[in-house]
C-alpha cells in the first residue's frame, strides 16, 4: 500500500529538513513539500505534525535466545524483535555462537533455524568464532558468502569464548584477505580470573564484586592490545560494548594514527553505574554485565566519544536474565550469575535523552542509533537514512512525549527493568518496517515472519 506521512520533521545524519514522505509498498519514494504533496493520492495519510521522522533504529548488537552459564537469555528472536519494534528499532544484528568443536556453517544454520519465519522486524548476523582452526578460518569466507561480514572474538572467559593472542591473529589475517570486520570482547580475561578467585575466596561474594574484579585497567589493556594485533595483521577491528576511559584513550589514539578502528558503548554505560552494582541484598545482580558498569566519571568519557565519533555506533548488547531463577543462579557467588542486560526495547528513547540534556545533536542522535551502524555493517543505503530507494523502515518519534520505564509497561520478555521508574522525554509514536506499521496508536500491529534476513555487504568506512 501507499502511504504518506505529512507535517513532521524529518531528521538524518546530516540535518533536518521540513518534508512529506511518500511511501510505496517496502520503499520510500519520494520526500516531498507540502505543496507537492497535495496532488498525491495515497492509500493511507499518517500526521507527523510536531513529530520526528526518523529511519528505523538499527540496534548492531544482540543476543536473543542466547545459552550462557547453563541458561539462555529471556527473549526469542520474536518477543525480542517485537520489544525492539516497540522502542523504534526496525533492524537487529544478532550474534551466531560457535560451540568449540563445531563448525561456523553449522552455528549459523542454527542461528537461521531460530529466527527465521519469527522475527516482526528485518535481521541479520555476526559469527562469534570460539575456536580457531583450519577449518573454521576456511569457513570464514562461506560465511561471508552467505552474508555474515564480521566476526566476533573474546579476550575474556577462559574456557568457554576466550582466544590467546596467536588465535586471535590467525583469525585477523583472515579476515585482511576477505575483508571482514573482527569484532573485540576486550577484557584481559586471564588477569580477571585470578582476581576472581581471589575475591571469592576471601568471601566477597556480592554482585558487586563482578565490577570490582574486571577492573577498566585490564580492559584498557586488552583494547590496546586488539588494536596492536589489528594493526600486525591489517585487520579492520571494531571494538564492542566499551565501557572504560582507558580503553576509549585506546581506540582514540588508534584512529588518530589513522588506523581502521571503530568503537561502540551501550546505554547501560551512559546512564548506570557501579553504585547500581552495589545495590542492596541481591539486587546488584540484575546490572551484572561484561565489562561491567563503571563509575561516572567513565559516562562523561563516553559522552565526548560520541561527540568526538570516536565511538561512532550506541548498541545494547541486549542479552536478558530473569532476576528469578536466571539471576539468582549467582546467590553467593557472583561469577555465577548470568551476564547481560535487558535493553533494546530503551536505546532509542534514552539515546534521545542525550539530545534533551545537550550532549548530543538531533542528526547525531540518528547518526550512532541508525545511519553508522548500517554503514558499519553493511546494510547502507537500503537501511539507515530517509531517502528515495531506501526501505520504508521509518519512526515517528514524538519529543514531547513523557514516559516512565517499568517493568510494568516494557515489552521485553524478562521480570525488571534495569531503568526502573525512570523519568524520559520521548516516545515512538509509530514504528515501520518496509512499508508495514507495526506499532501505531499504543498498540503492537506486527507479526512474526514479516522480518528478513538481511545479507550485509563489508565495512563501508574502511579507509
Amino acid at each position: 500500500m501507499s502511504i504518506l506521512i505529512t507535517g513532521g520533521t524529518v531528521v538524518t545524519s546530516e540535518g533536518t529538513q521540513e518534508a512529506d514522505v511518500l511511501v510505496d509498498g517496502e520503499q520510500i519514494v519520494a520526500l516531498l513539500t507540502p505543496d507537492a504533496s497535495a496532488d498525491v493520492s495515497v492509500d493511507e495519510v499518517i500526521d507527523a505534525t510536531d513529530m520526528y521522522v526518523i529511519p528505523g533504529g538499527i540496534d548492531a548488537h544482540t543476543h536473543m535466545e542466547m545459552p550462557f552459564g547453563g541458561t539462555s537469555s529471556a527473549d526469542t528472536f520474536e518477543t525480542g524483535a517485537r520489544a525492539a519494534a516497540w522502542g523504534g528499532t526496525t533492524t537487529i544484528v544478532d550474534f551466531a555462537v560457535q560451540a568449540k568443536g563445531t563448525s561456523l556453517l553449522a552455528t549459523l544454520d542454527k542461528w537461521h533455524a531460530k529466527a527465521d519465519g519469527n522475527c516482526a522486524i528485518d535481521y541479520g548476523f555476526h559469527m562469534i568464532v570460539s575456536d580457531v582452526n583450519e577449518a573454521t578460518l576456511k569457513e570464514m569466507e562461506a560465511c561471508i558468502e552467505g552474508g555474515v561480514t564480521s566476526f566476533k572474538m573474546f579476550m575474556a572467559y577462559p574456557g568457554v569464548f576466550y582466544a590467546t593472542d596467536g588465535e586471535i591473529l590467525l583469525a585477523m589475517q583472515q579476515a585482511r584477505r576477505t575483508g571482514a570486520t573482527v569484532m573485540m570482547h576486550a577484557e584481559n580475561g586471564i588477569a580477571i580470573d585470578q582476581l576472581v578467585a581471589q575475591a571469592l575466596a576471601a568471601g566477597r561474594t556480592d554482585p558487586l564484586h563482578h565490577g570490582l574484579t574486571r577492573p577498566p585497567e585490564l580492559e584498557g589493556e586488552a583494547t590496546h592490545r586488539a588494536i596492536t594485533l589489528a594493526k600486525v595483521a591489517g585487520c579492520p577491528l571494531y571494538i564492542v560494548h566499551l565501557s572504560a576511559a582507558q580503553a576509549l584513550d585506546a581506540v582514540a589514539q588508534a584512529r588518530d594514527d589513522g588506523q581502521n578502528v571503530f568503537a561502540e558503548t551501550c546505554p547501560q554505560y551512559l546512564f548506570l553505574s557501579l553504585d547500581d552494582l552495589g545495590r542492596p541484598g541481591f539486587e546488584g545482580a540484575k546490572y551484572v554485565c561484561s565489562p561491567p558498569l563503571r563509575t561516572r566519571e567513565h559516562s562523561a568519557a563516553l559522552w565526548r566519544g560520541l561527540r568526538t565519533n570516536d565511538l561512532c555506533v550506541v548498541s545494547t548488547d541486549h542479552c536478558p536474565f530473569c532476576y528469578k531463577e536466571q539471576k539468582e543462579l549467582g546467590r553467593g557467588d557472583f561469577a555465577k550469575i548470568p551476564n547481560g542486560i535487558p535493553g533494546v526495547e530503551h536505546r532509542m528513547d534514552l539515546l534521545h535523552q542525550g539530545v534533551v540534556a545537550g550532549e548530543i545533536t538531533l542528526p547525531r542522535w540518528v547518526e550512532i542509533c541508525s545511519t553508522t551502524p548500517a554503514r558499519m555493517f553493511g546494510l547502507y543505503p537500503r537501511k539507515g537514512v530517509i531517502a528515495a530507494g531506501a526501505d520504508a523502515d521509518i519512526v515517528i518519534y514524538d519529543p514531547a512525549e513523557r514516559q516512565t520505564l517499568s517493568v510494568a509497561t516494557h515489552h521485553m520478555n524478562v521480570d525488571y527493568s534495569a531503568y526502573e521508574g525512570m523519568e524520559i522525554t520521548g516516545k515512538v509514536a509509530v514504528t515501520m518496517s518496509r512499508g508495514r506499521v507495526i506499532v501505531a496508536d499504543g498498540e503492537y500491529k506486527g507479526s512474526p515472519g514479516h522480518g528478513n534476513f538481511l545479507a550485509r555487504d563489508l565495512n563501508q568506512y574502511l579507509l
